[in-house]
């Protein structure tokens, strides 16, 4: 969390962003000051109409050109109005539109580590719901609660050139205001912060469920996942309830008082227009511009409330926006000059940021030569993932280097380093587009012959027969597809990047043997000068690859042929031994049944 800054510390920090809509803004103000100026003149015309026109005697036109005049300055105030809406509403969109699109930016710049840390949720939240809050206070809120400010100022003013007795009266009102506003701004500052990061909690578990919907309803735990949902409503609820009641309490406080004053101001003033201190046409001025005064007094407690929760979406928003990227391109970038892909880990070690007294990797030293595959192998929890996701630099190693062709990761340019190592996950992620967008996602040139040929390779066939071919979109995650089809749809993109180097954290697993074996020989044509390092959980993917390094306590300690390290390694064998038994493809099987039969059609 960021540490705790005054209001104008925070919205301070708004003002690069505000700059260079300031000219509009400002005219905006300029409106409603104006239209508020035109408001506090009317109980002029009343008085005026009062003393003169109103009295035995007084001239009928009188009447008329008064009536007139509040007429044209009551069109006026609504014309500045609407003026102001015209002025401001446009280039606030334009602010929250350029802030949302910066934090996006921002937020793929950031380390995966910062990612392990934050609930999606909360950064959703801080995405549409403050910047949606931000963009309404800038049009709105911070317009008005100057106005209002200037309203009271100048109407307390005119009302002493009247009455100073009725004056003090209605001045006396604002000093319990004041101190009860000091305390209101740190209680409702707290409640609107907590019920705020609670919406971005709730936000996390509504994407959760939606994202898990099948493993709640295959384990049978809507109910539960329900329970856990009303709960934390329940919770966000009663924090709005205190929130309301906060600022129901404050409003309370900000009308009773000035009408308390009044009624006290109406006593003394009839009886010093008795006694003939005041004038009538001044008395009913008086109250007439208290009348003025008394509704942006009231409409304080909102705009007060509007202002706090403004400057915990600017507090929000800049704890993403204040999270440093470790992952950066230096000044001078190094690149090989031909790039052959030898990559090279250099008693390598890493722990997590969190955890640094507790390294998964170890002084770990590998060589993978250009062009080969080697296979990575080893228990649950021996770091063979986190290995992995140093090369395309998601994390960064915190002791010795890896390099590529003798030059260390950190040394290239972030994005050509990454369009030099292409990856596939276990879990796949695929996007809500089509198959042909999800497939060219990194190539550098998204031509037909390079999608056909990478989904070739990935035995990806399927995505020709479904409904629009290979521009269907699959939805959200790809969740429309099987487990298999994903995995060989995510393979078809780490192939269409035409990487060097190839990171593959067991990308095969839900494949049956015959389209493993199909895969890793089409994988071997097409990427044969490609260097590849795979995370393999079968034996099957260890005896293809050239050689196999095995991973124990995130240390390498055996590196060989299949052959070799069967024969030499006692845990080696062990390992081999426990690896998963080899998955059933519910697709291929189908494929395969459907072949049968049509073969035994003819």
């Amino acid at each position: 969390m960021t540490k705790q800054t005054s209001f104008f510390q925070s919205i301070s920090r708004l003002y690069p962003h505000m700059k260079p809509i300031l000219p509009r803004l400002f005219l905006g103000l300029l409106c409603a000051l104006l239209a508020s100026v035109v408001a506090l003149a009317i109980p002029q015309v009343l008085r005026v109409l009062v003393n003169e026109s109103l009295q035995p005697g007084g001239a009928t036109e009188s009447v008329l050109m008064a009536s007139l005049t509040i007429l044209v300055l009551g069109i006026a105030e609504a014309g500045l109005v609407a003026l102001r809406r015209q002025f401001v509403i446009n280039p606030a969109t334009t602010v929250e539109t350029r802030m949302r699109t910066s934090l996006y930016h921002h937020l793929q710049d950031l380390p995966v580590a910062f990612h392990d840390r934050w609930g999606s949720g909360q950064l959703l939240s801080r995405a549409m719901t403050d910047l949606n809050f931000l963009r309404r206070w800038m049009a709105f809120g911070a317009i008005m609660l100057v106005v209002t400010t200037l309203t009271v100022v100048i109407g307390v003013v005119v009302m002493f050139t009247m009455s100073w007795q009725l004056a003090l009266i209605f001045l006396g009102a604002a000093l319990p205001i004041m101190i009860y506003g000091f305390r209101f701004r740190t209680s409702f500052s707290k409640v609107t912060r907590q019920s705020q990061d609670q919406a971005g909690d709730l936000a996390t578990t509504v994407e959760e469920s939606v994202h898990g919907i099948r493993v709640l309803k295959a384990f049978g735990r809507s109910r539960e996942a329900l329970e856990n949902f009303n709960e934390q409503a329940e919770v966000l609820r009663q924090t709005e309830i205190a929130k309301a009641k906060h600022q129901a309490t404050f409003t309370m406080v900000v009308t009773l008082l000035p009408e308390l004053a009044l009624g006290a101001g109406l006593v003394v003033g009839v009886m010093l227009a008795a006694s003939g201190e005041l004038g009538i046409g001044a008395l009913v001025a008086f109250f007439a511009t208290a009348a003025v005064v008394a509704a942006p007094v009231e409409f304080s407690g909102m705009l007060l409330a509007m202002a706090l929760t403004a400057k915990t979406a600017v507090d929000r928003h800049f704890e993403v926006m204040d999270s440093v990227n470790t992952i950066t391109t230096p000044e001078s970038p190094r690149k090989p000059q031909e790039v052959k892909g030898a990559l090279t880990f250099n008693t390598a070690s890493f722990a997590f940021e969190d955890a640094p007294e507790h390294p998964i990797l170890r002084g770990i030293s590998l060589e993978v030569r250009p062009g080969e595959t080697l296979a990575l192998v080893g228990i649950t929890g021996s770091g063979k993932s986190a290995m992995l996701q140093l090369v395309p630099r998601l994390y960064d190693v915190t002791d010795g280097s890896i390099t590529i062709d003798g030059v260390d990761l950190r040394d290239f340019d972030v994005e050509e380093l990454r369009r030099v190592v292409g990856m596939a996950f276990e879990d796949t992620t695929l996007f809500s587009s089509s198959v042909r967008d999800n497939v060219l996602l990194g190539a550098a040139e998204r031509t037909e012959e390079l999608l056909h040929e990478s989904l070739d390779v990935a035995q990806a066939h399927f995505a020709y027969s479904l409904p629009d071919g290979v521009d269907t979109l699959i939805g959200e995650e790809g969740l429309s597809l099987s487990g298999g089809q994903r995995q060989r749809i995510a393979l078809a993109r780490a192939i269409a990047a035409k990487p060097k180097v190839l990171v593959l954290d067991d990308p095969l697993s839900a494949l049956d043997v015959h389209t493993e074996e199909l895969v890793e020989a089409r994988l071997r044509e097409v990427l044969a000068e490609t260097t590849t390092l795979i995370v393999a959980h079968r034996p099957s993917t260890v005896a293809l690859a050239d050689r196999v390094a095995l991973l124990e306590d995130g240390r390498i300690t055996a590196v060989g042929t299949h052959t070799e390290l069967l024969a030499a390694n006692d845990h080696y064998r062990y390992v081999i031994a426990n690896l998963v038994a080899e998955p059933r493809d519910l697709d291929s099987e189908l494929s395969e049944l459907d072949a049968e039969a049509e073969e035994m059609s003819r």
